[in-house]
């Protein structure tokens, strides 16, 4: 009864004109609930993610939502109790367990435990239903600052996205806000304003009027990211067409642009999809979601990876790329991030560094080397080498993404070059096999020979030494778990020269360079970290002239500090 009345008297609260009085306090969400990836409960732990079937009821006069989560889960191991994260912002209308009512949970600081009325044994399946409301976070600047985003089309008309990656899935819906919290599938009901539009991740299994002037849009989709689930609501017009893969499939494209969109702007971009997908098909392997869809929604923040559903803001600008490059870098997240997904996040430089690293590659795929090696250089300025890219430790996403306290922007633009590095060092044969291996599990993906997996910065490591022959650990070690790049020092004594390679933690670094010497070219192995060689002593000698190899370089750092804000005095 008092959960009923709680729901009750906040629905009346939203719902009412508002009357002079004193502002109630402003209430927020936890910073447990703010963060993302805290270690898993035993409770956790102990059970299998089956399915979570979500019901929402967007109402945009209140900016709140209505909602009721269906959650099922097979026990790996005895439990007494299911424990997901659900934001405290929600009012809790009832919870029941197998259509038996609970009243002994508790939700302190966002993490829900809801006991069982009888612990399962291993292989025993309970399904928790939980109905809630109220007003979900609000992002400050999604997509950044994550939550939900209410606004209104140019035309007057609401206008809705969710985007929490940082953040995680409890902002809307009970998870287990963990990147190892994947349910095996997940069905969307979501209800709107019927002369509305709500795309979403998966499939398209239909919608039906209600009858009340608001329509409910059904999808299904198969072990999405949690943060990936999306909400996405507007007055769209959807664009259709197939798209016929070289591994002879054929992928759904869908593009949901708003109704006041210049169609022609949407239509060329709508273009690019083919083009796209061919690209990463060619180079990767088999779009990961190609039964369900190549889905993107235009959103009123500038974009995220959303499983088979990407979020579109960039406003159709040209940027003399020869391509959206917002576009193409959240379609990368379909391979590096919903396909693979990293294990912790302190393993996100696999979905940031190779997602990012797609964009040289497809411009150099356009418009050929200049192409990209201008955005190589432009990622080499953003460097800052503060915190390592791993740490190997567990992090929570508030760590790695704040260049306060982890990586930050280095997860993309380091561990891009990281990967340019490693491709000239490995050849194309080998690195192409290794992402392979570590997006699909094996190196012969087809469609239906693979499913979404977990990986690590150790096993990818692993991987690249299995299909080299080779032990690379010291290349992994300096350039991940060390925050200083290797520096390469040269020395001139007369006609001698010397070369050596020292790393942050002044272990041995044999990564071969090659020098240009009065114009002519010659490639040194740097056996353990050293060469030597002659040369005439006014020689002009360039080190590595075709800037393959990711270094300290002196003159960028001198260039960085004069850009720093000066101290107060």
């Amino acid at each position: 009864m008092r959960l009923t009345t709680a729901l009750c008297l906040t629905t009346a609260l939203l719902s009412a004109p508002a009357l002079a009085q004193e502002p109630a306090p402003t209430r927020d969400s936890t910073p447990f609930t703010l963060s993302s990836g805290t270690p898993r409960t035993p409770e956790q732990l102990a059970l299998r993610f089956d399915k979570a079937d979500l019901s929402f009821k967007l109402l945009p006069e209140t900016q709140s939502i209505e909602a009721v989560a269906v959650l099922d889960f097979t026990a790996t191991a005895p439990s007494a109790a299911v424990v997901v994260e659900l934001d405290t912002l929600f009012a809790i209308a009832s919870i029941a367990v197998d259509g038996q009512t609970v009243v002994g949970w508790s939700n302190p600081e966002g993490r829900l435990t809801i006991p069982l009325p009888s612990a399962l044994k291993p292989g025993q399946t309970a399904s928790v239903r939980i109905a809630y409301a109220g007003r979900p976070h609000q992002a400050k600047r999604a997509p950044w600052d994550g939550g939900f985003v209410w606004t209104t089309t140019p035309d007057g008309k609401p206008w809705i996205a969710s985007a929490v990656q940082g953040e995680g899935c409890d902002l809307f819906w009970p998870c287990v806000d963990h990147p190892q919290g994947e349910p095996d599938r997940v069905d969307l009901h979501i209800t709107v304003p019927s002369d509305l539009s709500a795309p979403a991740n998966g499939r398209f299994l239909g919608k039906t009027d209600n009858g009340d002037g608001t329509t409910t849009w059904n999808w299904t989709a198969r072990q999405p990211d949690t943060y990936a689930i999306s909400l996405n609501v507007g007055p769209f017009v959807e664009m259709a067409a197939d798209y016929p893969s070289r591994f002879g499939n054929t992928v759904p494209l869908r593009f949901w642009r708003l109704a006041s969109t210049d169609p022609v702007k949407a239509a060329a971009l709508f273009a690019e999809f083919p083009q796209q997908l061919d690209f990463y098909e060619a180079t990767i392997g088999p779009f990961p979601f190609g039964d369900e869809k190549m889905g993107v929604v235009e959103t009123p923040h500038l974009g995220m990876e959303h499983q088979t559903i990407n979020a579109y803001g960039n406003g159709y600008k040209l940027d003399g790329k020869g391509y959206d490059w917002l576009l193409q870098h959240e379609l990368a997240h379909e391979w590096f991030g919903n396909q693979l997904t990293n294990a912790d996040w302190d393993d996100m430089w696999l979905h940031e560094g190779f997602g990012t690293y797609m964009q040289p590659l497809y411009g150099r795929w356009l418009n050929g080397e200049r192409a990209m090696q201008s955005e190589l250089q432009t990622m080499r300025l953003t460097l800052s080498n503060r915190f390592p890219m791993v740490s190997g430790q567990p992090q929570d996403a508030g760590t790695v993404y704040d260049g306060a306290t982890g990586p930050g922007l280095d997860l993309y633009y380091k561990g891009a070059l990281i990967a340019h590095t490693l491709r000239l060092y490995i050849g194309d044969e080998a690195f192409y096999e290794s992402l392979r291996r570590l997006v699909y599990g094996r190196p012969d993906p087809k469609p239906g020979n693979f499913a979404p997996r977990y990986a690590t910065t150790p096993e990818f490591i692993a991987i690249v030494n299995a299909v080299t022959d080779r032990d690379l650990g010291w290349f992994f070690d300096a350039y991940l778990y060390q925050a200083a790049l290797p520096d390469l020092v040269m020395g001139r004594d007369g006609e001698r020269v010397t070369l050596e390679w020292k790393t942050g933690n002044g272990r041995p670094f044999p990564l071969p360079v090659e020098v240009e010497v009065d114009g002519r070219l010659r490639a040194l192995p740097m056996t353990d970290g050293r060469a030597a060689f002659t040369a005439p002593a006014g020689a002009h000698i360039l080190l590595d002239p075709g800037s393959k190899v990711l270094r300290r370089l002196e003159y960028l750092e001198i260039w960085k500090a004069s850009q720093a804000p000066a101290a107060k005095p």
